[in-house]
């Protein structure tokens, strides 16, 4: 189970990052972030972010038109 759920379902790029990014500075190395979404576009773009952060993108699924991303802080 995540440390901490974010619900970003409803709004479109680049939103769900943006949002994400803020909710990762607030948990400590090791904890995880639950990321909810409606928006297709953010498959690529938590693909992106993890990538580019080097937070690891731990999973990454699609549940009735929600996509479900858990990202780990580094």
């Amino acid at each position: 189970m995540a440390t901490q759920t974010l619900d970003t379902k409803g709004l479109n790029c680049p939103m769900p990052i943006v949002k994400a990014k803020k909710a990762m500075k607030g948990l400590n190395a090791g904890e995880t972030l639950e990321v909810l979404a409606t928006d297709p576009g953010a498959v690529r773009d938590f693909e992106a972010f993890a990538r580019a952060t080097g937070n690891p993108l731990l999973d990454s699924k699609e549940e009735d038109g929600i996509f479900v991303f858990v990202l780990e802080k580094s």
